[in-house]
């Protein structure tokens, strides 16, 4: 296991006495991941190059925000409704402040929130894209998470462009209280309005996806597709079998058994999720080259 994780320093070998000790290093740290599905180690290159998934498993890792809307939207894509941050409304601190975790957050990921819109094709159709980052602490739904997917539900509503969401959640972000929990009742209304409006919305749940965020609009698609074994649900396996003091059936909460019970339309591989919804978006007889568009940034854009 030092492949994956090195606690004192890298592989040294003897020294030969002709070259600097630096140059002679063998660095393998973070070079390999090990697949928690099938255990193995996969050179990190290859899961790079198959698209985050174990080649001999076909275990589904974790992608960001950026990587899902390239893996769904063909080049030349907008990313828009940035700019926005947190306040800190409640000036929360548990372990440490929040407002050092938001900082934290923002420095790793290179984002502003735990949301990333933008426009583009999805083959021959143009839609909206709202995509999670799990990275961003836990894809949880505060103020600006919840302020981003409205204006991209606005977006696709007066532009008649299909709505896409890629969930990938921990629930609502508790550390701005009443304010995230109302995010879920705000982003709701607005799919109530696009439904009216007879705007095809698909919703994409990955691993994880759960609390505020499975309670509201990600279980609202027309159209609900999971990848291979994501997790969910809206409270986890092991705080259900607290309560109810009952063992879960195997593979509870996973999407294979919620697609089996009727809470999904499909399950289907990262490898063909852009051609599935491609397909998907013809079959609703979507004809967006041929109506105008009304949106405004001006319509669009409200305040947080």
């Amino acid at each position: 296991m030092s492949w994956f994780k090195r606690e004192s320093g890298d592989y040294e070998p003897e020294p030969s006495g002709t070259e600097p000790i630096d140059s002679r290093r063998v660095r393998t740290d973070g070079l390999w991941v090990k697949c928690l599905g099938c255990r193995q180690a996969i050179f990190k290159a290859d899961l790079a190059a198959n698209l985050n998934v174990c080649p001999k498993c076909q275990h589904h890792f974790k992608m960001g925000a950026r990587q899902r809307i390239e893996l769904l939207l063909e080049p030349g894509y907008d990313i828009v409704d940035g700019g926005l941050r947190s306040t800190d409304p409640l000036n929360f601190t548990d372990v440490k402040p929040y407002k050092q975790r938001l900082r934290k957050a923002q420095e790793e990921t290179g984002l502003d929130d735990a949301i990333l819109n933008a426009v583009g094709q999805l083959g021959e159709h143009d839609v909206v894209i709202s995509a999670m980052e799990y990275a961003f602490i836990g894809g949880s739904m505060g103020a600006v998470v919840g302020e981003t997917i409205a204006r991209a539900v606005d977006r696709a509503r007066f532009g008649r462009k299909p709505l896409i969401i890629v969930a990938a959640s921990g629930g609502a972000r508790m550390m701005e209280g009443v304010v995230s929990l109302m995010q879920m009742a705000k982003i709701s209304t607005a799919l109530g309005q696009l439904d009216d409006a007879a705007v095809p919305y698909i919703c994409i749940l990955t691993d994880p996806t759960t609390g505020g965020v499975t309670a509201s609009f990600a279980m609202l698609g027309d159209l609900n597709i999971a990848e291979p074994g994501a997790l969910i649900g809206f409270a986890g396996p092991r705080v259900i079998e607290q309560t109810i003091r009952q063992k879960l059936p195997e593979g509870f909460q996973r999407s294979e058994f919620l697609l089996e019970k009727g809470f999904l339309d499909a399950v289907v591989h990262r490898r063909d999720l852009k051609s599935y919804i491609a397909r998907a978006l013809t079959f609703m007889q979507v004809q967006t080259s041929s109506q105008p568009a009304e949106n405004t940034e001006a319509e669009v854009s409200r305040s947080v």
